[in-house]
């Protein structure tokens, strides 16, 4: 139990959201909840109170996080009827001002946008999208990049740290959304190098499992090719991350490099594979069976037998 539980409301409880969200329970703190669709077991069974719309968090907390999957989603959870705005009000029964935290992967310009209108209302903003799928929700071993003002995030941060391991405050507003779309870019790279590795492997007749642990070893040894390179050998692509978030990801990357006038190349070339993966209806699919469009094209699938 923490020594001062907060107010805390948390809207998305999806894949990543619902147990982000159940570590600031289990740290005591009084949450008040809010997502679309049902709400999932794992917090219908705690103290968290459901409210009927993200107003009703707003009213109640003094810290509002958002973990939902697009910038339209964001938008809609902030100002849209019964959003989190119409919630907010100057001060709280602290006298602190209120805070707004997207977790969520969206377009860095709109974050600025949004934190501005938030920041009206005399409230203050952080945007803090995050890394390490499922997995490091589940773990709270997230990685946490923050854009906002210093002083609140020195405020926010004990909560992050309930919920991640590696939290940077990057810069101003919009500046932690920019450092996640630049991890996303490394992330599909990789995978594609990993993916191309271990095809090339196996196709060779080489046993893929066992070159995948040879390379872990070495100087190509990365957490990609830990973790995705073991799903595309056992061909476990049940989502951690699904490939219609990577794409929309990737979107971002590259709409905002046309903006700046910069190249991409070869984050384009990835964003091919995931088109690819998806028009063989594999959206939901975990991002790692980017490997399967490069399958395809090889007519040949790692572990397969050579010939």
């Amino acid at each position: 139990m923490t020594a001062q539980p907060l107010k805390i409301g948390f809207v998305g409880l999806g894949i990543m959201g619902a147990p982000m969200a159940g570590h600031l329970i289990e740290a005591g703190h009084q949450l008040f909840v809010f997502t679309l669709g049902k709400m999932p077991e794992s917090i219908a069974c705690t103290s968290a109170t459901q409210c009927t719309n993200a107003r009703g968090v707003a009213e109640r907390a003094d810290i509002i996080f958002i973990m939902v999957p697009d910038t339209p989603d964001v938008e809609a959870a902030l100002f849209a009827d019964g959003g989190i705005a119409a919630g907010l009000k100057a001060g709280t029964g602290t006298g602190a001002r209120k805070v707004v935290v997207d977790m969520s992967s969206i377009s860095p310009i709109a974050t600025k946008a949004f934190a501005q209108k938030v920041n009206a209302l005399d409230c203050d903003y952080l945007d803090a999208p995050v890394s390490g799928g499922e997995v490091g929700a589940k773990n709270a071993t997230l990685s946490i990049m923050v854009g906002g003002d210093e002083a609140v995030f020195a405020r926010i941060k004990p909560l992050f740290e309930r919920m991640g391991k590696n939290i940077t405050l990057v810069g101003g507003n919009g500046d932690g959304q920019t450092a996640k779309v630049a991890n996303q870019i490394i992330v599909a790279l990789t995978i594609e190098a990993v993916a191309e590795a271990l095809l090339f492997a196996s196709k060779a007749g080489a046993d893929p499992a066992r070159v995948r642990l040879a390379l872990m070893g070495g100087f190509a040894s990365s957490k990609i090719l830990e973790v995705h390179g073991d799903r595309m050998v056992k061909r476990t692509f049940d989502p951690g991350f699904r490939i219609e978030l990577h794409q929309k990801d990737l979107n971002l990357a590259l709409s905002s490099a046309r903006a700046l006038g910069v190249s991409l190349p070869n984050t384009a070339t990835a964003q091919e594979l995931f088109n690819a993966c998806a028009a063989h209806g594999g959206k939901g699919w975990d991002h790692s069976a980017m490997v399967r469009a490069l399958e395809k094209m090889a007519n040949f699938e790692i572990g397969q037998k050579p010939g």
